[in-house]
């Protein structure tokens, strides 16, 4: 596991791709378990260690997490989180690039839990949920395309289905319209940078995810 940012209240950790965030249906052991035995262990921790899950990152998506480490940080992160008060920026590689070199998308979302997918419509729809984002073309090779994203909402599936919307799905993400998947099972799209103000000591947290160690990220982001 690699931490990124730790203090007392707060810990934010690089979740590589293929790990869940949150305990699910699968049974497989999440990353919040994983930072609670890191945490024991570290400070010798006798009984229960708290870690608190504030937002989540699907399970093929790699980047930075942020959990809590005490009540008092999980209860003001949530309500951060929820009023857009961290600032959240992704980048995504696609096979195909966007007619704009940026812009900002606003679609509503609809999920069907049967299949979890999420679909994005122009307009609003019984049990949408508005979905914001804005992008910008940051790196481009023969055949492919660095995106940055600006999250401006939180909705499910939100940067995956957007993209797709505007023919330009992620790259390995055969769910919204990629044409095949990656050989590691990823999709190509990662929470680079979180930046928010410190729940406690109201200081600037300003954490970023390294570029995997791949040959198409590595070759997309060498100028960057």
């Amino acid at each position: 596991m690699e931490v990124l940012y730790e203090d007392n209240h707060i810990i934010v950790v690089n979740k590589e791709s293929g790990e869940i965030v949150q305990g699910d249906k699968t049974g497989d052991r999440p990353l919040s378990e994983i930072v609670k035995a890191w945490i024991k262990e570290k400070y010798a921790k006798p009984g229960n260690v708290f870690c608190g899950v504030v937002h989540r990152l699907d399970r093929p998506v790699r980047g930075v997490v942020v959990f809590a480490k005490t009540s008092k940080a999980l209860s003001r992160l949530n309500d951060m989180f929820r009023n857009g008060d961290v600032h959240k920026t992704y980048w995504a590689i696609t096979k195909d690039c966007p007619e704009k070199e940026s812009d900002l998308l606003t679609h509503y979302i609809t999920t069907t839990e049967r299949n979890n997918k999420s679909y994005a419509h122009l307009e609003p729809k019984p049990g949408s949920q508005k979905a914001v984002l804005r992008y910008k073309v940051i790196a481009k090779s023969d055949n492919y395309n660095l995106i940055e994203v600006e999250l401006l909402t939180g909705r499910k599936h939100q940067i995956r289905v957007q993209l797709a919307a505007i023919g330009c799905p992620i790259n390995g993400d055969l769910k919204y319209g990629a044409k095949r998947s990656n050989p590691d099972g990823s999709i190509s799209l990662l929470a680079r940078n979180v930046k928010f103000v410190h729940p406690v000591s109201k200081e600037t947290v300003d954490v970023t995810a390294p570029v995997p160690d791949d040959k198409l990220w590595q070759a997309l982001a060498t100028d960057i």
